[in-house]
Formats: structure tokens, sequence, C-alpha cells
């Protein structure tokens, strides 16, 4: 029989509703493969693997009653340490967090147990979701299951959703839960090999996961396919009255929908992400994507994103002003760490606490954010942003009255070595170059597995779509995922 741990959303449900195998053997398979790697790869933060059998027991047990399954029944993911899970420590990879044992499920988490999702643990990430290779966790680097031939070098599986990349590409689990920011779901998919759509802002609940930037945060599915993204991503979204920036709107049956072609579609390819200096290996898998799209039936037209320049300061303004207001919550007086030296006063204990319990990136942020806000710089720095954040809107409204979705690469270029760019900030920053104009608009965004490079790293693809239409995002997406044939997986090393 095939290995379990190979298989993905759509054929472990569907092979559990045939009987072909009972939940709790995927469970078992998964809760050994994820004991066996993470020594290695420091994919989890905390594992549950009790969690995920009593989950795969009620799936078993109700298939055998005849109950209809969910969407989900039978699946054991990984979830995000960002998402609160009732019962189980959330710390948001930080230590100002370690310990905290929400009394609450998040929506998204309970969204997924609720359509027969089980749970193998939570994952690592960059601190408070701050970073682009994992390298910011209070709980050390998550390492990539990817090796360069003949180098032991350990890569990064990008950020912040490292943990959730990595245990993915390695078949720790055959999905999990992201979050994007600035492209968070969708740099570590392109950097493993794997696929991750962030959908159009507000389709899932941000209630219960720890926050970031309000206003740009959003969870999304993390899967080795297209089809099982669309699958993963109905159980996740829906209306949430608790989340006042929630979509009261139905949730589209995306997997019934998916569609390879493209005919009667135009595909922009927008003019200003052609860089200077464009790493060659991911010049031309864009190209080869330009190719796969037409041969669906696609027509290719040039757009133009004229503020795309502007995207990362104007990101690197405002998510870090919204850190710095979400972010002062953390004080070591209600919950979490706490820090008090004798004889320390409230204002000691605050900043003792904050000392202790963020690590520098998180620090680096909440700094600028606290100066772009501060009185005599908010118009200068933060109001500036804001307008030019609309500007980058404008311009995708601009470029869809010519196109349906817009293809790019997703990231710069295929996986680093860890601290290859830990030094360098704005380097570092430079990895969301492709990702965050699509954030700062609120649009759905994929990536999809595009092939390697000539290291035999893998490099993603990214598919933006109009608000709304992930559906648009995910057809394009499966076009893509045909063509490219993208079958590698990570040596076994660990």
């Amino acid at each position: 029989m095939t290995d379990l741990t190979d298989l993905g959303i759509a054929d472990i449900r569907n092979g559990v509703a045939a009987g072909t195998f009972t939940a709790v053997e995927v469970a078992e398979a998964f809760n050994a493969a994820v004991a066996a790697a993470q020594p290695a790869l420091n994919a989890f933060i905390v594992t549950t693997p009790d969690a995920a059998l009593d989950a795969a027991r009620r799936v078993d047990a109700a298939r055998a009653a005849g109950q209809a399954l969910g969407k989900m029944a039978g699946v054991p993911i990984g979830m995000k340490d960002l998402f609160a899970t009732k019962g189980v420590q959330t710390t948001a990879a930080s230590k100002i967090l370690a310990g905290f044992t929400p009394e609450y499920e998040s929506t998204v988490s309970q969204n997924l147990w609720n359509a027969g999702a089980g749970m193998l643990g939570k994952l690592n990430l960059d601190q408070f979701a701050m970073g682009s290779s994992n390298e910011t966790s209070a709980f050390g680097n998550v390492i990539s299951p990817w090796r360069r031939p003949n180098d032991t070098a350990p890569l990064a599986p990008g950020g912040s959703s490292g943990g959730s990349s990595a245990a993915i590409a390695a078949r720790l689990c055959p999905a999990a839960t992201g979050t994007d920011t600035g492209g968070s779901i969708r740099q570590p998919a392109a950097f493993t090999g794997i696929a991750g759509i962030k959908p159009t802002y507000g389709r899932c609940s941000r209630w219960g996961v720890v926050a970031f930037a309000s206003s740009l945060d959003q969870a999304g599915p993390m899967a080795r396919s297209v089809q099982d993204c669309a699958i993963m991503l109905e159980a996740m979204a829906g209306f949430d009255p608790k989340d006042s920036t929630s979509l009261d709107l139905p949730v589209p049956e995306w997997e019934a929908g998916l569609n390879p072609s493209m005919a009667g579609k135009r595909v922009g390819i927008p003019r200003e992400y052609r860089l200077d200096g464009m790493d060659p290996d991911v010049a031309k898998s864009w190209d080869d994507g330009i190719a796969w799209l037409k041969d669906a039936g696609a027509e290719i037209v040039e757009v133009s994103l004229p503020h795309t320049k502007y995207a990362l300061p104007t990101y690197y303004i405002i998510a870090p002003a919204e850190a710095s207001s979400n972010l002062a919550r953390y004080d070591g007086v209600r919950y979490g760490l706490r820090d008090l030296p004798d004889g320390a006063g409230l204002q000691d204990m605050y900043a003792a606490t904050r000392a202790a319990g963020f690590g520098p990136e998180v620090k680096r942020r909440i700094m600028i954010g606290t100066y772009v806000l501060s009185a005599g710089f908010y118009d200068a720095y933060y109001t500036q942003a804001q307008k030019v954040r609309a500007l980058i809107a404008r311009d995708f409204e601009l470029a869809f009255q010519h196109c349906d979705v817009i293809l790019a690469p997703t990231a710069p270029t295929a996986a680093f070595a860890l601290g290859e760019k830990s030094d360098d900030p704005l380097a570092m920053y430079l990895n969301d170059v492709f990702s965050v104009p699509a954030s700062l608009a609120g649009l759905p965004a994929m990536s999809v597995p595009a092939g390697l490079d000539r290291q035999g790293l893998p490099l993603g693809l990214q598919v933006i779509g109009q608000a709304f239409d992930e559906q648009g995002v995910l057809n394009a997406g499966l076009a893509l995922e045909q063509r490219a044939g993208f079958t590698a997986k990570p040596a076994k090393w660990w």
C-alpha cells in the first residue's frame, strides 16, 4: 500500500470515506513521522499525538455509524502556533507567551475541527510572524528538509510559516494552516515546493489569531496541491461575527469549481516585476509559467503596476506601526511572561518583561512602528504610507480592467542558507518584494511549485487575483500545476 504520509488531503479524505484505510491508521502514520523528524527539523513547538488520534477515532466512529463526514474527515494537520487552541500552549514562537494556554479556540481552527480534521501539533514560526526565514523563533530555527546537492548547509524553509512549509514538504503532515501578512504563506511555499494561498482579506476569521498587523494578517491553507488548498480553504473560511473585518459572504465550493482551462481568460504580466539583475532561474520559471498558461488557452497581456517600487517601504511602515500597537498588550500583567526585579515598579516590570520576552526582530519592528506613529512623524511616514497603499490598490484595480489574473514570481530567489541574511535586515526584507503588493491591496494570491533551479531547489510561481476571486486564482494555479508536473520531494536525510 502507498505510504500514508505521501497522501494529500483529497486522497486521505476519500480513502477514509471508502474504507481503504482508517483515520486512526493515518493519524498513527503521521504521528510517527513527526516524532522521527522533530529532532532534526524542529518544525513543531508542541506535538499533540493524542489530539490527532482522538479526532481520528471520532471520524472512524462516525463512518461506522453511517453518518455524513466533513470536508476534512480523517485528515491530521499542523496548526501554526499563532492560532489559539483550547487547552494547548499557544506562543507565537515568543518567550513572552511561553506557557500561555488559551481557554478558547480560534474560529479557523474550530472550523477545521468541525470539518473532521485533527491536530498533530503546533508549528514553529518566526516570532509573532515577523520574519522571512524562520530564524527569529524563540524556540530555535526550523530547518528546511531540502538541501543543496553535496552540501549539508541547513536551508531556510521561508517565513513566517516556515514550520508549516517544512512539515508539509517533509511529509510530516498533509497540510497546515499558515498566516500571510506580507507573503508568509506564499514565500515559504515557494521555498519548499508546496502550494499555499492567501485568500481575500476577510475570507478567514482573524478571531483567536495572535495579531501582527491587523489590516494585513490573513489565514490560509498550505498543502501539496491546488486541490488540497481548495478543500482546506473551504473548511477554514466563513463569516465570523466575532471579527469585525470578516466578509459576510457565502463560502464558494472552490473544489467543485476547479477547472484548469484558461480559455477566454487574460493573464497580466506586470512589467515592473522584471527587476534589474533578476535571478536567471526565477526569470526562466516565470517565462515557463507564461508559456504554460498560454498553452492552457489564456491570452497574455502586459500590465503596469507603477507604484510597485514603493510597496516594500510602504509595508515596512504600516506593518510595524500596527505591530507596535498590537504588541503593547504584552506587559507581564495579565498573561504570559512576567519579569519583576526586586523593588521594581510597574514601568520597570513592563520594561524588564518586554526586554526578556521579545526577540531582536520584534523589538526592531516595535521601535520602527512607534517611531512612525510618534508626534511629528505620523504625517510624514504613516499617513503618507497609507496614501501610497491606496495607490497600490488602485494600480491593481486598473490592471484588472485588462486581465483576469496576474502572474509573477513568488520570491526573488530559491531558499538561502540559514544565517546568510540574518545580519542584514534589509536583504531579508527584500524577500517579500513580489508578495507584499497583493497583501497591501488585500487580494487573493497563491504560490504553486514551478520546478527546480540549477541547484535543485524549488521555485514558485505566484497567481494574483481580483478581490473575492479565489476560484480564478485556484484555476490558474491548477493550470500551472498540471503543466509544471512538479513531483520532486526532498531526499530524506533526517
